[in-house]
């Protein structure tokens, strides 16, 4: 039976990469510590989803580990020598960075060092996908040249009304601290692929989301608006009007793509994953969509200060994911995404 390892189990791109290998059949060894609920505290706990991985699948294992912990990480890929790694593990929020750089970079960029050597040594042949962020393009993306519509920043040059292609510059510009220990990471992975011909690929995520996204503040931009909207709380709007631009992707079609990758690997690449056009989306539209979904205003408080090195406007260009694997799209549009959501939080939070 095919062995699977993926870091972030229980968060909401690892807990759909257990899922769908369990469903698949193979053998599922998911390393996490809820470290989620240590920086966001009780709202971002991910125990929950832990629990019901462990009820719903027996071939599906938890290693409760910290993936700082270089020894711990060298031994569990040791043991189990799986065929593919699926590293979704990371401090995520700009934010929370700033206050805890050294618990940032020890997790996203040390962390992932940990966890490519560990794959060097034990198992090179296996498949390694990282889940990076576009944040490794740090507020370059700002710089191009946008227009102000009636609700959203957009593009203004034609070359970029598909989005940000991969060969966009990750250099001299404005990260936050997360998004530099985002890019160590990135360009650790690609060099480990690169210099010892280890099958590896960045995922440079846009706006992750799904159901099973434990969504707060810092972290989580659709979920925790969503949720806002149904316990009819307050959202903030950090800057740029409240007409920045997101591409969202479910959940679901980001693990596709993690398939149709371990499936077909290839050395060092990098793909801009997220939504595309189709699925893009600005805060004041988001409003709108889910305030219709759920019969609900939302209300929110503007603060006209952005958030350090976030993006006016970014869209995530497909066409290169699109190329290297045909058999891969989009499948689940905005308004899916967000009724999924919805539903998942009236479950959760019992709000009626």
């Amino acid at each position: 039976m095919k062995k699977i390892l993926v870091t972030g189990s229980s968060g909401l791109i690892g807990s759909e990469v257990v899922r769908k290998y369990c469903q698949n059949g193979w053998q599922v060894y998911g390393i996490d510590n809820n470290m989620r609920a240590d920086f966001f505290g009780p709202n971002g706990d991910t125990r929950w989803n832990q629990l019901r991985l462990l009820s719903d699948y027996q071939n599906f294992n938890h290693i409760e580990l910290d993936i700082r912990d270089r020894q711990a990480v060298l031994d569990s890929i040791g043991d189990l020598r799986p065929d593919a790694i699926v590293h979704t593990a990371a401090q995520p929020s700009h934010d929370l960075a700033a206050s805890r750089p050294f618990d940032d970079f020890d997790v996203n960029a040390v962390g992932t060092l940990n966890l490519l050597e560990a794959t060097r040594r034990h198992c090179p042949e296996s498949t390694f996908v990282h889940m990076s962020t576009n944040k490794v393009y740090g507020d370059a993306p700002n710089r191009l040249n946008l227009v102000e519509q009636e609700t959203r920043w957009d593009f203004a040059d034609a070359n970029y009304y598909d989005g940000i292609k991969e060969s966009f510059s990750i250099d001299q510009s404005k990260h936050s601290i997360f998004g530099a220990s985002k890019v160590a990471a990135d360009v650790m992975v690609q060099e480990y692929g690169r210099y010892f011909n280890i099958p590896t690929c960045c995922l440079r995520g846009g706006c992750l989301t799904g159901p099973n996204h434990s969504g707060v503040e810092l972290h989580g931009f659709l979920s925790y608006l969503i949720k806002c909207n149904l316990e009819e709380r307050k959202y903030t709007v950090f800057g740029y009007k409240g007409k920045q631009v997101r591409d969202n992707i479910h959940s679901h079609d980001v693990v596709s793509f993690m398939e149709e990758f371990i499936n077909n690997p290839r050395v060092g690449e990098v793909y801009n994953i997220g939504g595309g056009r189709d699925n893009s989306i600005s805060i004041l539209e988001a409003f709108k969509l889910i305030s219709e979904i759920s019969g609900k205003e939302m209300k929110y408080d503007y603060v006209d200060q952005n958030r350090a090195g976030d993006h006016i406007c970014y869209i995530s260009d497909l066409q290169k994911m699109k190329e290297h694997y045909p058999n891969w799209d989009i499948t689940k549009n905005l308004r899916t995404t967000f009724e999924e959501i919805y539903e998942s939080w009236l479950t959760r939070t019992k709000i009626s």
